[in-house]
């Protein structure tokens, strides 16, 4: 069988007829472009349409042009934050170091600028305030390390006594024989000495590390103080042109009540600190207890400058060396310790702290916790400062308005507003002794409920 030759043919009308020898010509209507055109079905519904060709949808269809650029953006701002996350990890004790600097700074803004208002230049100022602050520190750890030293020596001095003490202790209530020599012998032969003077060695190495680490620690915020403090105008200048003037005027308020706020926490602690100071050295110079000049140091700055718990460290110190004279002594300086902390908390703290860092006890131990939990130690003694400051600033901008003049406020309820607590007492017995008459009924209502005779 042959297959008959099919050939579309164009025909007038823009239609085309396919077709061959001997069969019957279908014609189908094309557009423009050669096209076929779409043919209604035969039963009277419209057949789906073919995707077009080349399209989105497609099989063969293009990628959006904002696809890929929306995937670099991803891809660029999770690297940007693992890249910051990572820096800012390796940064942190950079940070630290710059916030401790920072608020060293304003402490000290006050003295600078006081010598830079009477003529002297702030750089020369700045260096004067730092050489003072040295001084007293390296004057304190030095007293501090000698009274350590001394004790140290004393320790060891006295050790073999001691000992043969000890020894005779434990020869007299357990009928031994034991001998001083047998027992150095013993300890030079053990292993666990040696092992203890390796770990000792190694010991020495890392603290060596972490002592050269403290230092450039030290020297890192000392240099960044002396930069923030000298070169205070013209940062204060550089922050305020980024801003427009209505900010710079907040930026500047702000920056004026932290240095008043943080200044005066210093200067108000530094006063407490010497009038404590005297105060213990009162004291333990009258008991004749060795040291007072440095213990009297002590005490006035650490029951000051270490929060919460400064004051039961700086009383355990000279109470221990006050117990070696004389076990009274050392009772003496407990009763002194806690009578002076209720008079320093009562008297004089309100005095000196009203217009500089006045905050509640609750919030400033509040602070304490959150600032040691954020920060450790550096959030300890930082935190009372930047909370006065966070509250005076809040307080320049918070409206207040004034409290009525209601009993309620003071605690007191308004009277005639129920019955007192002795009318309420005396219903509730009269109620229960109601109850427990025969009948459950009360009096009024158990005489009316008599027959009359």
């Amino acid at each position: 069988m042959e297959t008959a030759d099919r050939r579309p043919t164009k025909i007038a009308g823009g239609q085309t007829a396919v077709g061959g020898v001997g069969e019957t010509w279908c014609v189908a209507r094309t557009d423009e472009t050669g096209q076929e055109a779409q043919q209604s079905s035969p039963f009277g519904t419209t057949p789906p349409a073919p995707p077009p060709v080349g399209g989105a949808d497609g099989p063969n269809g293009r990628m959006p042009r904002w696809l890929p650029r929306a995937l670099v953006l991803a891809l660029a701002l999770v690297a940007v934050f693992q890249l910051g996350s990572w820096a800012f990890h390796q940064l942190t004790g950079l940070l630290i170091n710059i916030l401790i600097a920072f608020f060293l700074a304003l402490a000290i803004e006050p003295a600078v600028s006081w010598m830079a208002s009477r003529g002297m230049r702030r750089g020369l100022a700045t260096f004067v305030v730092f050489i003072g602050v040295i001084i007293v520190a390296a004057g304190f750890v030095t007293l501090l390390g000698s009274i350590l030293a001394d004790q140290i020596i004393k320790m060891i001095e006295g050790f073999p006594d001691y000992l043969d003490s000890v020894i005779n202790w434990v020869n007299t209530h357990f009928k031994t024989d034991l001998k001083r020599v047998d027992i150095q012998e013993g300890l030079l032969r053990s292993d666990w000495l040696r092992n203890y003077v390796q770990n000792s060695a190694t010991g020495v190495l890392d603290v060596s590390a972490q002592v050269i680490g403290g230092l450039f620690q030290l020297l890192t915020i000392a240099l960044f103080s002396f930069y923030f403090a000298a070169d205070g105008p013209r940062l204060r200048r550089t922050i305020c042109s980024l801003l427009p003037p209505a900010r710079q005027a907040e930026v500047l308020r702000a920056w004026e009540i932290a240095v008043n706020k943080t200044g005066g926490y210093i200067y108000s602690r530094g006063l407490m600190a010497l009038i404590s100071g005297i105060a213990h050295f009162v004291l333990l110079q009258a008991l004749d207890v060795p040291y007072a000049p440095v213990l009297a140091v002590w005490v006035g700055l650490v029951s000051q400058f270490i929060p919460t718990i400064g004051t039961y460290l700086a009383g355990a110190l000279p109470m221990l060396i006050a117990f070696t004279v004389n076990p009274w002594y050392a009772l003496w300086v407990l009763i002194f310790v806690v009578i002076y902390q209720q008079f320093e908390n009562y008297v004089l703290q309100p005095k000196l702290t009203a217009k500089t860092v006045d905050i509640h006890p609750a919030v400033a131990f509040g602070s304490v916790i959150a600032g040691t939990a954020l920060l450790g130690a550096v959030g300890a003694l930082i935190a009372i400062p930047a909370i006065a400051t966070l509250q005076a600033f809040l307080g320049a901008y918070v409206k207040r308005y004034d409290v009525t003049d209601d009993p309620r406020v003071h605690g007191h309820h308004r009277r005639g507003e129920g019955p007192s607590l002795v009318t309420r007492a005396r219903q509730l017995w009269a109620r229960r002794a109601g109850t427990e008459r025969p009948g459950g009924g009360g009096s009024e209502g158990g005489e009316s409920g008599k027959s009359p005779v």
